[in-house]
């Protein structure tokens, strides 16, 4: 499903103006980055939740020389699904 199409269907479930609705979808997604790039994990229900991790210096292998190399420390953004999220998805291939 495109941004778009994401639009259109909560326009038609909630009967907003679809601009309207793609301003807070912008807004919605504006705050979450935000929040997570001050390390401030946010969590919606029933959906999920984001968080900075921040990984450690490792060695690693070049996969083709084999040669060891130092990978160095960053931070990465992890989400977790919601438990019910998964099992309503889940549940419906069965």
């Amino acid at each position: 499903m495109t941004k778009t199409q994401l639009v259109g269907k909560l326009a038609d479930q909630t009967e907003l103006p679809k601009k309207q609705v793609e301003e807070v979808l912008s807004s919605l997604v504006e705050i979450i980055r935000k929040s997570v790039k001050k390390s401030d994990p946010v969590k919606i229900p029933d959906l999920g939740g984001w968080r900075l991790r921040s990984m450690k210096a490792r060695m690693g292998r070049n996969p083709q020389t084999g040669e060891p190399i130092k990978i160095p420390a960053r931070k990465k953004v992890g989400f977790t699904v919601a438990k019910s999220f998964k099992e309503h998805v889940l549940a419906a291939k069965r």
